[in-house]
């Protein structure tokens, strides 16, 4: 007998297909990294992240008003400056590099939205995520700067900010310092679940922020453990964060599903820099299509939960998408 049930009735051409598709993706669903970098005439191609820049301010508000013209979501901006010290100060000083950038896409695209990455290590000689005696990272001290960098990002006119150096108790302490300048409106996108992961080399290349002793493992989390990303969101939001980040994407879509099932309140994934290039070296090498592998992997992040996914590919996605 023949079955009662056949799903290829639902599959039998793209109109149908199209109607019966469980998860849809918009280039509103994206954000779009960029790197700016002081002293820089023009741009500079990443050679580890094919299409990918370190930009002048000039070149990062025509990149800004490109991304804004295909409807991406928003931005978020690296910054790569030229003083480094053991107290980064470039990171809160009013005139840096991510600063200036803000101000200068602001004035030009004051529609699109945009956020800043909140950490220590692309402004520090030391090239860690927050403040070293020796070769231990000093927690508590590091708060204050992150908070300074916040709230100096908020000055000069970010919509978010999104603290990505997983110090314990910086979303708390940097809610309080916007709050305590009247950047009460400001809303804080938590890297909250962020792994040690070896898929972020790429990105050392393009933030030269490459640690110059050790590692990070002791604040960024053990990839074997799925139950503490769950801590560390609950963390994060009862210390005020509005989104909760996971980072990487591909290889935690279990702890993207987990945070979704659980937690009421929007969700990030960052498809990291190792991602995107792993993607662009199998195209080169003519195993893979580079079109379908990017769609297939945005949809993946998204299907598993993600609400808002920041992404290397969102510019060719959303030129995809748009057509």
């Amino acid at each position: 007998m023949f079955p009662v049930h056949r799903p290829r009735r639902l599959r039998a051409n793209s109109a149908i297909r199209s109607m019966m598709q469980e998860t849809t993706i918009s280039p509103n669903n994206f954000i779009y990294p960029m790197f700016v970098k002081e002293g820089l005439n023009g741009k500079h191609e990443i050679s580890s992240m094919p299409g990918c820049y370190q930009e002048s301010v000039a070149e990062a508000v025509k990149t800004a008003q490109e991304v804004y013209s295909l409807g991406i979501g928003g931005i978020i901006l690296f910054g790569i400056p030229e003083h480094l010290d053991d107290l980064a100060t470039s990171a809160y000083n009013a005139n840096g590099i991510v600063q200036q950038a803000i101000r200068a896409i602001k004035n030009k695209v004051p529609e699109l939205y945009v956020i800043t990455d909140v950490c220590l290590c692309e402004y520090t000689t030391y090239g860690h995520c927050g403040v070293v005696s020796g070769e231990n990272i000093l927690n508590d001290l590091s708060l204050d700067l992150l908070s300074k960098e916040a709230v100096s990002h908020a000055e000069a006119g970010a919509d978010m900010v999104a603290p990505s150096d997983m110090m314990d108790g910086r979303i708390g302490a940097i809610r309080a310092a916007l709050d305590s300048n009247r950047y009460g409106d400001v809303p804080i996108m938590s890297y909250a679940v962020k792994y040690a992961s070896a898929f972020y080399g790429p990105f050392r290349d393009a933030a030269e922020s490459t640690p110059k002793f050790g590692d990070r493992k002791t604040y960024q989390m053990d990839p074997a453990n799925r139950r503490e990303a769950l801590r560390e969101a609950a963390l994060d939001m009862e210390e005020g964060a509005d989104i909760i980040m996971v980072k990487p994407a591909l290889p935690y879509l279990d702890i993207i599903r987990d945070l979704k099932e659980r937690f009421a309140i929007p969700l990030a994934a960052y498809n990291v820099s190792g991602e995107y290039s792993l993607v662009h070296a199998g195209a080169r090498m003519g195993w893979l299509d580079y079109e379908r592998v990017m769609m297939e992997m945005l949809v993946s992040i998204k299907r598993a939960g993600a609400d808002v996914i920041i992404t290397y590919f969102a510019k060719d996605a959303a030129k995809v998408l748009n057509r």
